[in-house]
């Protein structure tokens, strides 16, 4: 049976039709409006574009929120217009297909666990760096989302009390120190401690502090510039530090790294690996996990929603 997986985020809504193989067949996209009935209608007509071209059996959405444990509808939303909304069943009404929702970082992590990075392993770990951190935790093959379908909210771990403000309310956050909005931070920061060693980052911002981007931080990393490097190498700093935190609680066999930060793991990653290495509790006395980065790239979520979907509907997911 095929299925779409739909990937619902804050700047566009992407669909796929997924085979049981995991090969995404087809696709469409569209803008992410901003209120509630205009973005379950940019939702329905990627779904219905799709389904005139394929015949599908399911649908499911992955999306950036806290999802009902019954994956019928939607808690909370920050970045889109859904408040305790029963999506899942108004779009399955609209496209008379059944319908699941998801996290879509626990989808990507579904998505490498059975076809990308962590295909086969028992315990997965997926961190998603990108604005934030996303995260997903597989355990024993099998989604874990908590009572309460929130879990888990890695990037809010406290790594640094007292330390950077984060929209969620609390100073210090892993997610403010190991992202794309985290490296920028560090690298404007770094700037100003060590004025006169950048070359090409200082050059490519003079003037315009916030225009600084995590993605311009590791190009100009890549160009040699000496406070970018800096910045990566801090990245790659609390990277390792907060792998081991997740670590010594869930002692994953494999933990992924995704997200679009992921696609510069080339800069910071080996680093990160030997920070984890020696911050890990029992260093040196205890198998490591497998650090890897993700196969599947931004199509995880919509691979693993469209997984999950077709798995729930044939009965095969619990």
């Amino acid at each position: 049976m095929l299925a779409i997986g739909v990937d619902v985020g804050g700047t566009s809504v992407r669909a796929g039709v997924v085979d049981e193989q995991g090969a995404l067949l087809d696709t469409a996209r569209t803008g992410t409006p901003s209120g509630e009935v205009a973005l379950e209608d940019a939702v329905t007509s990627v779904i219905e574009e799709l389904r005139n071209r394929h015949e599908v059996g399911a649908v499911g959405l992955a999306v950036a929120a806290f999802v009902r444990p019954d994956r019928r509808g939607v808690l909370f939303a920050p970045h889109l217009a859904w408040r305790a909304a029963p999506v899942g069943d108004r779009i399955a009404k609209r496209v008379g297909l059944p319908v699941t929702l998801e996290h879509d970082a626990n989808a990507a992590t579904l998505g490498e666990h059975r076809f990308g990075a962590a295909r086969g392993a028992r315990v997965v770990t997926l961190v998603a760096l990108g604005t934030g951190i996303g995260a997903g935790l597989l355990l024993d093959g099998r989604i874990f989302r908590g009572a309460h379908g929130v879990a888990p909210e890695l990037g809010h771990l406290c790594v640094v009390p007292g330390g950077r403000p984060c929209s969620c309310g609390k100073y210090g956050c892993w997610e403010r120190y190991c992202s794309g909005t985290a490296l920028a931070a560090t690298a404007i920061e770094f700037l100003a401690r060590h004025p006169g060693r950048s070359t090409v980052l200082a050059r490519e911002i003079a003037g315009d502090p916030g225009s600084v981007t995590g993605r311009r931080v590791a190009g100009a990393a890549r160009d040699g510039d000496p406070v970018a490097q800096l910045a990566m190498a801090e990245l790659a700093r609390w990277l390792g530090e907060g792998l081991a935190l997740v670590a010594d609680v869930y002692d994953p066999e494999v933990i992924v790294i995704g997200g679009g930060v992921s696609e510069s793991a080339p800069l910071f990653l080996d680093e990160a690996r030997e920070h984890y290495a020696h911050a890990v509790t029992g260093a040196g006395h205890r198998p490591l996990a497998r650090i890897r980065t993700a196969q599947l790239g931004d199509e995880a979520a919509i691979v693993g929603a469209a997984t999950l979907a077709r798995e729930e509907s044939a009965g095969s997911y619990d």
